[in-house]
């Protein structure tokens, strides 16, 4: 395994989960990681509910876009070590063919954005949906990666995908 990787997190729309853990993985992994997110059908806007949950856990949102994974299949592209779909749609969905054959896991999230509600249970929705993506980016960064085997790393990024 290379010494720096590089990391793609998958939502359908691209607005909150995915843009979350591309800043928190940008931010607890560098510099042996850099995150980029996309969505299939991406909004062209990043939720102001995400970039709140960014705020109070003082992370950087500078550069952070909804964008087409489109961009990450194109010659050119950064070559992405692993992809995440963080949503159950994107991760029924048929992805693009990644440039370096990737590993990939489901780290399914529940949506924030799907929640329908007052204003302190739609916060509680995206703070659960950060904390979730927090915890297991935390696990993904606990990994001895560079020890380990590609089968090892494919069956531990599965294993941290199943956790709560």
């Amino acid at each position: 395994m290379p010494a720096h990787y590089n990391v793609l997190f998958l939502c359908t729309g691209n607005s909150a989960r995915s843009i979350m853990a591309e800043a928190i993985l940008n931010f607890k992994g560098r510099p042996t990681f850099t995150a980029y997110s996309a969505g299939s059908h991406p909004t062209g806007t990043v939720r102001p509910e995400a970039l709140r949950q960014l705020e109070l856990a003082t992370l950087p949102p500078a550069g952070l876009r909804s964008k087409s994974w489109d961009e990450f299949a194109k010659p050119g592209a950064p070559e992405m070590d692993f992809v995440f779909t963080v949503c159950d749609n994107a991760a029924n969905e048929v992805c693009p063919l990644w440039p370096g054959q990737p590993m990939t896991a489901h780290w399914g999230i529940p949506d924030p954005a799907a929640v329908a509600g007052s204003p302190d249970e739609v916060e509680r929705a995206y703070r659960e949906a950060f904390m979730m993506l927090e915890c297991r980016i935390g696990l993904l960064l606990a990994l001895p990666i560079a020890s380990l085997g590609r089968l090892a790393i494919q069956k531990e990024i599965h294993r941290i995908g199943q956790q709560q």
